[in-house]
């Protein structure tokens, strides 16, 4: 099963909290940092425990699932996708992100043994796209300042490129075996 994540596009955005939208985020970079730290830790017991028993721990999944939950509310915040300003931790709040990954208790040994190589492909082409991502944001940053609109092709390159953000990390945390797609 794929990561899921659905963000529905307003045009008219608030200037006021996207002018100063790094510095209301400031707080939630260090839960992020934390809380990642100690998910990439039980990832690699997530790994040991795939690969020898070709199951995922229940456990490690909503830990890290949780984590990646947040971290789509986040990002999508700091991207411009939506002007809600996210809860801390795993309540979902009014945030008009749905994000989704079912739990699936089979793990595909020869895809987790191999993951860091066949995550390459995948991140090389996230990180081209991340570039015009971030480029589009920085203009779209502007936009919405001097109009208070967000432009739709902008919105949707950015989602196109987040929702491939948010299934390359699934794929790299172990919660799923299924690889990142851009045809989203």
């Amino acid at each position: 099963m794929q990561a899921t994540v659905d963000i529905p596009y307003l045009e008219s955005r608030n200037r006021g909290t996207v002018a100063i939208r790094l510095l209301l985020a400031i707080p939630h970079f260090f839960v992020l940092a934390v809380w990642g730290l100690v998910v990439e830790v039980v990832t690699i017991a997530q790994w040991f425990i795939c690969v020898i028993t070709g199951k995922r721990n229940e456990g490690i999944f909503n830990m890290a699932n949780g984590y990646a939950a947040y971290s789509a509310r986040v990002s999508s915040y700091m991207s411009l996708l939506h002007d809600t300003f996210p809860p801390f931790g795993t309540s979902e709040g009014a945030v008009p992100v749905q994000y989704r990954l079912a739990f699936e208790p089979s793990a595909n040994r020869l895809t987790v043994l191999l993951r860091l190589f066949w995550m390459i492909p995948a991140a090389v082409i996230n990180y081209v796209l991340g570039i015009v991502a971030q480029i589009l944001m920085f203009i779209a940053w502007f936009a919405i300042l001097f109009t208070g609109k967000m432009p739709r092709g902008m919105f949707d390159f950015i989602l196109k490129w987040f929702r491939h953000s948010i299934q390359l990390q699934a794929y790299g945390l172990l919660l799923t075996d299924t690889y990142p797609a851009l045809a989203n």
